[in-house]
């Protein structure tokens, strides 16, 4: 290790937790071989040495009572590259979006109750997240089933495409998961996806489980470009695309992000958030390259007026925000998740799915949205 000077900084700047050193040393002395703990009060152990303790206060403090500010230290770590590689969207910051709340409720009611629902979960090539979704819904006390869609030969593709249709014909819930199928080709996320459920086939199969069979669905990162793209999202059917429907669009600052995000539930319209509470703000991670949501002024009152906006980017006073720290790819009206009409379909950028204990370390908030608790519940 290249001395302390190093890597305490990149965690304190990380997580904006300070540190403040226990005794004089030669901050800069490469320290080869060793490592950086962090360890509860009270661990006592020869071999280790104290380096010093975390503090609330945004600020690194030396042993001689120095102290070097975290905000100011980033400030230099990142601007000399900031024309190179930009992390700041300056004009868009400028603005801010309004806040959205809807007084909308459940306006559906299940027909048939089932003690433990089966989801349905497709991988394709690229999905990412396929064990990580079957897991929560699981844990929430469904049966999940990972069907993957094999395009090897055209002989495989009939095998897939028969697979889907026959467990979408079996289950309450379809869920779709991240990742970047295909790798985000032909001309974009989601699409290989919203090619292979517009198969005539499925698309009918679709159709049936949210109509007639009382069926929900789920779409999460690359899940939700699908939808979206299927016209699933925000219509609620799956339609040939036009020019003025919505669309998920490459972040604004022009690469892909990775951090983790505060959203706030604006409407409960849905299912999904039968068990959240309006208001309640979640810390989320997010992982895309494409998640700029993307509708013109007519759609989005649209929507706002009939409650489909279900979620928003929000900054740490839980107000809606264009700020780069806040909403990761400069989605319009800081919109991170929408439903169908009827609230029956969900898509959302945010990993909820990524939720396993000791994931997220140092950092406050509320990460679970009891999403998929809320969808078992559903059929109960």
């Amino acid at each position: 290790m290249e001395g302390w000077q190093i890597p305490l900084p990149k965690c304190a700047c990380g997580n904006k937790i300070g540190f403040c050193f226990a005794k004089e040393e030669d901050y800069f002395m490469p320290s080869y071989g060793t490592f950086i703990l962090e360890l509860k009060e009270g661990v006592n152990d020869a071999r280790l040495e104290q380096l010093g303790t975390t503090i609330a206060e945004k600020e690194i403090v030396l042993a001689n009572k120095e102290k070097l500010d975290l905000e100011e230290l980033e400030a230099l770590w990142t601007e000399p590259l900031e024309a190179v590689f930009p992390t700041k969207l300056k004009e868009a910051e400028k603005e801010k979006p309004h806040d959205i709340i809807s007084d909308k409720k459940v306006a559906i009611a299940r027909k048939v109750a089932v003690v433990k629902p089966r989801v349905f979960i497709p991988a394709f090539p690229g999905t990412n997240s396929e064990y990580d979704s079957a897991k929560v819904f699981e844990d929430a006390g469904a049966i999940s089933k990972i069907g993957v869609f094999t395009n090897l030969t055209a002989k495989n593709i009939e095998e897939s495409i028969a697979l889907f249709e026959r467990e979408i014909k079996q289950v309450q819930i379809i869920m779709i998961p991240g990742g970047f199928s295909a790798g985000d080709e032909p001309d974009g996320s989601g699409k290989f996806i919203a090619t292979v459920f517009r198969n005539p086939k499925i698309k009918e199969a679709v159709h049936k489980h949210l109509y007639e069979k009382d069926g929900l669905m789920l779409g999460i990162c690359n899940g939700f470009q699908a939808l979206v793209k299927l016209g699933l999202l925000p219509y609620g059917e799956i339609l040939d695309m036009k020019e003025d429907m919505p669309t998920l669009a490459f972040n604004k600052i022009g690469r892909h992000q990775a951090r983790l995000v505060h959203t706030k539930v604006t409407s409960k319209l849905s299912p999904w958030f039968s068990k959240a509470n309006l208001g309640e703000i979640h810390l989320v991670p997010i992982s895309h390259g494409e998640g700029r949501f993307v509708a013109n002024e007519k759609t989005l009152k649209e929507m706002e007026t009939a409650g489909q906006i279900a979620t928003q980017y929000v900054d740490l006073e839980g107000n809606a925000s264009y700020h780069i720290d806040f909403c990761p790819n400069s989605s319009t009206w800081a919109i991170e998740g929408i439903t169908s009409k009827d609230g029956r379909i969900l898509g959302k950028m945010g990993h909820s799915e990524r939720i396993n204990q000791g994931i997220v370390k140092n950092v406050n908030g509320n990460m679970n949205q009891l999403l998929f608790e809320s969808g078992v519940e559903y059929y109960r």
